[in-house]
């Protein structure tokens, strides 16, 4: 966990001192800082991913590099679905949807072409890695 903790912390730092356009390992990738309320703990929670633009929809993947289990941050928006992200250098309200089905199906295939990875972490993962839209929400 501190390992990922530190690494998260350097990611989170390249991204804000670079104005969201991070460096190795994710030079040319794009990168949103997704913010969180933990669901256990009540605390704040900022996690780096891999985004794909869909519209005015920002969806993420809760690969987990193939871990067996979904991430933390993905338990933590099914317990508080009120999220925020940082991209470039906005920060913006988000509204969570789980993308299912067919319409899941096709945006995961996409992905994964464009990053192979994603094609390995669902393969060795061995489950189906739910795929998240955040879209923005105007400001109240």
């Amino acid at each position: 966990m501190a390992d990922t903790d530190d690494f998260n912390a350097r990611i989170i730092a390249d991204f804000r001192a670079t104005q969201g356009h991070p460096g190795d390992p994710f030079a040319g990738t794009p990168i949103l800082l997704l913010h969180t309320t933990g669901a256990r703990s009540g605390n704040p929670r900022i996690n780096p991913l891999v985004y794909a633009a869909d519209g005015d929809r920002y969806l993420v993947f809760a690969s987990y590099a193939g871990a067996p289990r979904d991430p933390a941050w993905y338990h933590n928006l099914k317990a508080y679905p009120e999220a925020k992200i940082e991209v470039d250098t906005r920060t913006l309200a988000v509204r969570v949807d789980e993308v299912t089905g067919a319409e899941r199906d096709a945006i995961y295939a996409r992905h994964a072409a464009n990053y192979p990875a994603f094609a390995e972490y669902e393969a060795k993962a061995g489950r189906k890695i739910p795929v998240i839209a955040l879209t923005p929400v105007p400001a109240t």
